[in-house]
């Protein structure tokens, strides 16, 4: 089969696993939900340089995300399926390039064994049907890698210094300054083992810092010429909060990163531990390109444990680095080159059917909540819980087959390791898309949909509808907020006791309801699944 051949069913199969279904389950809150609804008022405002929620100047994030957000939505209508597609054209490009890179530094069926372990995997799988950023950020700063590598392999040296130029400054607009420290700690690293920037030009690196500048004004220097350094200041600031604090208690011990890779990224984060400490004598290419995916996985995943802030999707960026160093050793264990260690076929019983157990145990919980909920201490969970989901034991059986599967590709490695591992991806990937398909829809419907439903409900209607005491940007984008002639619209303080204008409706969780039950400006309209939803009595003033 030729390599032409092999890009395009690529693109086929990536297509078919990436953009369909994509708008069947809503947006989740917070970030899916954040980032569409700075695309939906850029398009209601007709403002787009820059960033608006609720519209008010939003400073957390650059806009070339919710710029092809909107391209999306100019496409297909402001709505799930548009908010997604975008990472559905990524996850597309990013199986293509892993390929392409693999092939580079490699051979064909290394880059292949890194395609099928990227996308049989279940976080770096998953992230390519959401609509959050770093799917996006992830892809730009890995080929920025991939051109530094080049730059020292290769002739062509100004197209490497242009490209990674490019690439490290639409990571820049795309998440911020974090990509330029993660490219600054890992080329110190690497000056650091090399004990100097061996290879390297610094005329070249200068290249490389005006190049991503250059591209990064696009945006930011317009920015300051229109509207001075609020921006900039606010954004820099609310940066150096997410490493110095907790922001959002997304407080978390530091071990939570390597968990989250561990379990998110079976099963290629175990065939890292085949890994072996022994130094090939022959130096070659592909050896120089692991020391940049080690340097990567390293720099990525200290620096995200150290930082106070923890979000799961912050350590993404180790998807690149760990997917290739587990296609590695899958090589060379397909190769015949190495034994599959006794322990990783273990880890990868255990991990799966940790896996297995818990899709078996989801129809379970849904079935028998009755009897699990005196055990649960949290009334919003409890409450959650009430949401009226269909379930029958017969889901159960999609937990079972996938732990049935998982045990038999393990014992088939053993005799047989590549066929084995063959049954293992594809059983994964298939898993993966019944999850997002079946189960993904119904454990929303416990989380946020009565909720969105009731912010639907109020959709072309011309009122305030605001959260109390959580936040959430859902009542913006469900809602298809507009903006407001007064002032005060967008205060809690004002829509609870003030003059309100029109029929306002309030909404908080169940268990912070109380204080604004005693309220007399307030009526409960009704609870629901952990929500309580208000009316503002507006002939109290």
């Amino acid at each position: 089969m030729s390599s032409a051949l092999r890009y395009y069913l690529i693109a086929i199969i990536s297509s078919l696993l990436f953009i369909p279904f994509l708008g069947q389950v809503h947006l989740f809150d917070w970030d899916e939900i954040n980032f569409a609804e700075c695309a939906r008022e850029m398009i209601v405002s007709k403002d787009y340089l820059r960033m608006q929620i609720d519209f008010q100047p939003f400073y957390e994030k650059p806009p070339l995300f919710i710029w092809l957000q909107v391209l999306s939505m100019k496409m297909f209508g402001i709505n799930e399926f548009a908010a997604r597609f975008p990472n559905a054209i990524v996850g597309i490009a990013t199986l293509l390039s892993l390929f392409y890179v693999g092939k580079k530094v490699a051979n064909e069926k290394m880059a292949l064994w890194w395609v099928l372990i990227y996308a049989a995997s279940w976080l770096p799988h998953f992230y390519f049907k959401s609509g959050i950023i770093d799917p996006t950020f992830n892809l730009f700063i890995f080929l920025a890698f991939f051109q530094v590598y080049s730059l020292r392999q290769n002739a062509r040296k100004l197209s490497h210094v242009l490209f990674a130029g490019v690439f490290i400054g639409l990571a820049v607009l795309t998440k911020g300054p974090v990509a330029i420290l993660v490219s600054v700690l890992s080329f110190g690293v690497y000056i650091l083992i090399h004990r100097g920037a061996k290879g390297y030009h610094w005329s070249q690196l200068v290249g490389i810092a005006f190049v991503a500048l250059s591209v990064t004004s696009i945006w930011f220097g317009i920015e300051l010429i229109q509207n001075g350094s609020t921006f900039l200041k606010e954004f820099l600031t609310y940066q150096v909060g997410l490493f110095s604090q907790n922001i959002a208690d997304h407080a978390e011990p530091w071990y939570y990163h390597p968990i989250v890779l561990l379990v998110g990224c079976f099963p290629a984060s175990l065939f890292l531990f085949q890994y072996s400490l022994k130094r090939n004598a022959n130096r070659n290419a592909t050896s120089d390109f692991s020391r940049w995916m080690w340097i990567l996985f390293w720099v990525v995943l200290i620096l995200f444990s150290i930082v106070k802030t923890k979000i799961v999707h912050y350590s993404s960026l180790c998807y690149f680095p760990l997917s290739f160093l587990a296609a590695q050793q899958l090589y060379r264990l397909s190769d015949n080159q190495t034994q599959l260690k006794k322990g990783i076929r273990i880890a990868l019983l255990f991990l799966g059917s940790v896996w297995a157990i818990l899709l078996i145990a989801i129809p379970l919980v849904g079935l028998y909540k009755g009897k699990l909920i005196p055990y649960i201490q949290d009334p919003f969970a409890v409450a959650n819980l009430q949401a009226n989901i269909t379930w029958s034991l017969a889901e159960s059986a999609w937990g079972i087959a996938y732990l049935i599967l998982i045990w038999v590709s393990v014992f088939m490695m053993h005799r047989q390791f590549k066929k084995g591992l063959l049954l293992l991806l594809i059983v994964q990937v298939m898993i993966i898309q019944i999850t997002i398909l079946h189960f993904t829809p119904k454990i929303e419907g416990y989380s946020q949909r009565a909720a969105i439903e009731f912010y639907e409900s109020k959709q072309g209607q011309d009122v305030y509808v605001q959260v109390l005491g959580f936040r959430s940007y859902a009542h913006l984008f469900y809602t298809q907020k507009h903006p407001s002639l007064n002032p005060n619209y967008h205060k809690e303080e004002w829509l609870i006791n003030g003059s309100v204008d029109k029929p306002t409706y309030l909404v908080a969780k169940i268990q912070d309801a109380a204080q604004w039950k005693t309220n007399n400006n307030l009526k409960l309209l009704y609870e629901k699944n952990g929500f309580s939803f208000f009316e503002r009595r507006i002939n109290q003033h």
